[in-house]
């Protein structure tokens, strides 16, 4: 559905000073560690291209800017090894140079070469979770999950070649995650033995079922939604996504002061019987756990889930006790993450929750426009940092995204 750009021309024009105030590569700070690797979305090159390319497919950037900052990701070292993902290294060079050719054309042999070294990795990681599942064994963080695991590599391989052999058997290994462990029957088979960060706490001594999109379920819900609705899964895919809906739905909350629904981050064993309602980031909150819920909810075909995630996500920009909990501008755990979820959802929305979530969008894109002119965050990183709060603006503003730069948070 098409609605009006929400903010005003002291937001494009903001905009363009940020976007100018971003354009040397030079200003990523080498020296602050792993996060400022080049093939890196975190705080690397690769992150900022994507901002200058959408920037320049819209008409706002400059094309040689664009190409100056892909090139930037593509030099010196790319990790290929055990810890390449979607975030870092080989995947994420190939999406972006994907993104680059499929919009401004050239890179065509490097993004070629980027693909086949990305579909080996894929087939080690695919080759080592089999084997766990066939072995019956407890599900790690890491193999599984959007940010390191092989959710974020079923990411690239969807857009890359929906059709192709590897995307279908990453799609296969997700749906195998909904087959009881038989010495587990009481947990769900992708219940996590670990704490938050995938490793021992004892904070958890039991475990947890991880409902975020970073780390948890909600990723593995959007990626098996988006492949039904490209007409490109395996069978059992449906029947996959609706036991992972069935299992949210029974740790769902109602929210009695908004008629809307949330969802915890996390849930525990014993189960905690006052779970608390997270800040609504893209990374655990509303943003993403809705948007993944209004996905899942097109495919199936569910209006009545399609529904609830709507009016989530709609009281989650509406309510100032809500919005109040996102004191940050970046995408990862702040306004630009819901911002971007909110502005996905309206657009895809066929119901009327469409022109409510468009009547409220406006409000929380100026408010993020002036925290950027006042205080702009300190790192211009995409998860966390300028480039991507300006990249959630800007969409927000020109009411458009050419390039579907937010596919790696799945939100398309």
């Amino acid at each position: 559905m098409t609605h009006t750009a929400p903010t005003s021309q002291n937001t494009g024009d903001l905009l363009t000073c940020i976007a100018a105030q971003l354009a040397d590569p030079t200003i990523i700070d080498q020296s602050s560690g792993e996060r400022t690797r080049p093939a890196s979305l975190a705080g690397g090159a690769a992150g900022i291209a994507l901002l200058h390319l959408e920037r320049a497919i819209s008409g706002n950037g400059d094309e040689a800017v664009a190409h100056r900052w892909v090139q930037a990701a593509a030099t010196g070292g790319v990790s290929a090894g055990p810890n390449a993902n979607l975030f870092h290294g080989t995947p994420t060079l190939a999406l972006l140079l994907h993104t680059a050719t499929t919009t401004l054309g050239g890179y065509q042999r490097a993004a070629t070469a980027l693909t086949e070294r990305t579909i080996a990795l894929t087939r080690e990681r695919l080759t080592a979770a089999t084997a766990r599942l066939d072995a019956g064994q407890p599900l790690p963080m890491r193999e599984f999950d959007l940010v390191h695991g092989l959710t974020g590599y079923g990411v690239y391989h969807l857009r890359r070649h929906p059709d192709h052999p590897i995307t279908r058997d990453v799609i296969t290994y997700l749906n195998r995650l909904t087959e009881p462990l038989t010495d587990r029957p009481d947990r769900p088979p992708w219940w996590l033995d670990s704490g938050l960060a995938g490793t021992p706490d004892p904070r958890f001594p039991n475990g947890h079922g991880n409902l975020g999109v970073a780390h948890g379920i909600s990723a593995v819900i959007a990626l098996l939604a988006l492949a039904i609705r490209t007409g490109q899964h395996p069978p059992g895919t449906i029947e996959a996504l609706a036991h992972l809906c069935s299992w949210t739905d029974q740790h769902r909350q109602p929210d009695s002061s908004s008629r809307a629904y949330w969802w915890p981050q996390y849930v525990t064993d014993p189960p905690n019987p006052a779970p608390s309602r997270h800040r609504p980031s893209w990374c655990y909150g509303t943003a993403g756990t809705a948007r993944a819920q209004q996905l899942a909810g097109l495919a199936l075909h569910d209006t009545v889930r399609q529904e609830h995630a709507e009016t989530a996500m709609l009281a989650a920009i509406r309510e100032p006790a809500w919005r109040t909990l996102l004191p940050e501008p970046g995408l990862c755990h702040g306004k630009a993450g819901l911002l971007q979820a909110a502005w996905r959802t309206a657009i895809t929305s066929n119901s009327h929750t469409a022109a409510q979530l468009n009547r409220h969008i406006p409000d929380l894109a100026d408010d993020l426009a002036r925290q950027l002119a006042t205080t702009p965050p300190d790192t211009p990183e995409l998860m966390n940092g300028t480039a991507g709060a300006v990249l959630a603006l800007h969409t927000a503003h020109t009411d458009t995204c050419h390039t579907d730069w937010d596919a790696f948070l799945l939100l398309s």
